[in-house]
């Protein structure tokens, strides 16, 4: 799909957006030190991409997959912005940034958006509306400036713009963004063990221990008001299986391979975690009475600077639009 066609189909609303179209910036290339890291690490600047969310990190990774199919780790970008609490997100107008498992289709690219770049998460998704989650326009966007969303700079959201531009040019119908609270590690689930999120979170995990064991998308379903991963037809059943996320789960399987190495996996980093709870592992607070983060990286280029006029005036100056380009 080329960025006329991609114009066409994503002419949607984002956090707001502007009635004046600019495509320059949704054209524009891929930067060419990226280019040549993509070709050394043996990827087409079309192959698919995957993008994993961490919050209490503030980092957006894209991960892209390899001429043998496999993910590999491509960029880290610090988020510039995101708003709310840990948690997922429960209904419109709550600032909360969504947690989950989302696809993101040429529909949901938005060119015009008054936050320089955006695309939409598409939340609610099938796991939101079984929950009867509220919220619409949760975005991935540009301008440092969050109500809800995962905002990135003007430069980083069109980076990342571009390589999903590519990735649907060369095939990808749609490309799996991962929306986690934290990174999935034993002492990050210590630390919140006392949070009434824990059970939520580590259903996430799990889809999060399929992709690391694998380093492939994980196919994800809903039923029974939660999510399942990699699940395919019981041996002998001969028709197709339906999720429904109001009911409860067909009968299915993991693949035994992968179901083996998701359970030696959780195995070990549940022996972790009970360690790690057993000697007393600091437990944070439920609610951190903070409205969202930002990634130290750009806490530290807001920091006022000390400036000193042409009349020997002592002036504190932050300048978000320039320094945070």
């Amino acid at each position: 799909m080329n960025s006329a066609t991609l114009l066409g189909a994503a002419i949607l609303t984002g956090c707001q957006t502007d009635y004046l179209p600019d495509v320059t910036k949704a054209n524009a290339p891929i930067p060419s030190k990226l280019l040549a890291e993509i070709e050394k690490r043996k990827m087409a600047a079309g192959s698919p991409i995957l993008l994993r969310i961490f919050k209490q990190e503030a980092e957006l990774e894209v991960w892209k997959q390899d001429r043998k199919g496999r993910f590999h780790l491509l960029k880290t970008y610090p988020i510039c912005k995101w708003s709310g609490d840990l948690g997922p997100k429960i209904s419109e107008g709550d600032r909360q940034t969504p947690e989950g498992f989302y696809d993101v289709t040429p529909g949901q690219m938005n060119p015009n958006s008054e936050y320089f770049l955006s695309f939409n998460l598409g939340f609610p998704n099938a796991f939101d509306r079984a929950h009867g989650r509220s919220g619409s326009h949760l975005m991935v966007h540009g301008d440092c400036s969050s109500q809800g969303c995962y905002a990135m700079t003007d430069a980083q959201i069109q980076e990342i713009f571009a390589l999903g531009r590519e990735s649907f040019s060369g095939g990808q119908s749609s490309f799996q963004v991962q929306a986690y609270p934290f990174r999935m590690t034993p002492a990050n689930l210590a630390r919140h063990r006392n949070s009434p999120h824990l059970p939520f979170w580590r259903m996430l995990k799990e889809g999060n221990d399929h992709f690391e064991v694998t380093r492939q998308q994980p196919a994800v379903d809903v039923c029974d008001k939660r999510y399942v991963f990699n699940a395919v037809a019981r041996a002998g059943n001969t028709t197709t299986i339906n999720f429904d996320r109001r009911v409860s789960c067909p009968e299915y399987d993991v693949p035994q391979d992968l179901a083996q190495a998701v359970q030696d996996k959780r195995s070990r980093d549940d022996l972790e975690f009970e360690r790690l709870v057993a000697q007393g592992a600091k437990m944070a607070p439920i609610a951190s009475g903070r409205d969202g983060g930002m990634h130290p990286t750009w806490v530290e280029k807001l920091r006022p600077r000390e400036i000193v006029d042409e009349r020997g005036n002592l002036k504190l100056i932050v300048d978000k639009k320039s320094e945070l380009r």
